[in-house]
């Protein structure tokens, strides 16, 4: 299956040109002319990478209420021809995976397009599902029913933990050790916290009962 483009581009021109010579080379090429069209088709298609300016990177990042796109789509940002250094950082804090300044050579912008996709494509093994969660391990990456969510490193690292075993409840002492490093278990808060935190987030992304407490055992994905 080819992989599908998004090619948000204002220019006419380059637009035409774009969807003519990525087609050529394998790719499922949806051109928009316009932002308000692209949100349209990102909800519609689910392409595997979008070209786009900085304002829709941002927008595409952010979310907007009502509506479902994948926010973790991967992004290259098509610049300004005069952009500079301060353009490309903003892009970057906008959340682009990369940044590609006009006039640039097409061979180039195929080039990047083709490392985006295979560092942001994980094969099967490395993503663990588990009921309306995704957990990338690659990219470390959540989604929650589609939508990502950003979470801290040991959240995150709490989450991929159960996720391998969505049912399994692991003990307190397995987790203690194997994410947070603990050789010497002692009295803490920090496991129970940090799960209390994960559960209110996946609960408000739209996850369900999650996290689950085993009162004096430990802690499992999913199930009441």
């Amino acid at each position: 299956m080819n992989a599908a483009l998004l090619l948000a581009e204002s220019e006419a021109a380059t637009r035409e040109f774009l969807q003519r010579h990525l087609a050529d080379d394998g790719f499922d090429v949806l051109g928009a002319e316009a932002e308000r069209e692209a949100l349209e088709l990102l909800e519609r298609v689910k392409p595997s990478l979008v070209l786009s300016s900085p304002e829709l990177c941002r927008r595409l990042r952010e979310g907007e209420p009502g509506r479902s796109w994948d926010r973790a789509v991967p992004v290259i940002v098509l610049g300004r021809s005069e952009a500079d250094t301060v353009d490309r950082v903003r892009a970057f804090d906008r959340g682009c995976d990369d940044y590609v300044p006009r006039p640039f050579h097409y061979d180039e912008l195929l080039a990047r397009i083709r490392a985006v996709l295979r560092r942001t494509s994980p094969s099967r093994g490395d993503v663990l599902e588990a009921g309306p969660l995704a957990v990338d391990l690659v990219t470390r990456r959540v989604s929650v029913h589609g939508r990502a969510m950003t979470l801290p490193a040991k959240e995150y690292d709490l989450l991929a933990k159960l996720a391998t075993e969505p049912e399994r409840v692991f003990t307190k002492e397995q987790l203690l050790r194997e994410v947070w490093g603990y050789i010497s278990l002692g009295r803490t808060r920090t496991l129970d916290s940090h799960a209390s935190r994960l559960r209110r987030k996946l609960r408000l992304a739209g996850a369900g009962p999650c996290v689950v407490n085993v009162w004096g055992v430990g802690y499992r994905l999913l199930g009441e």
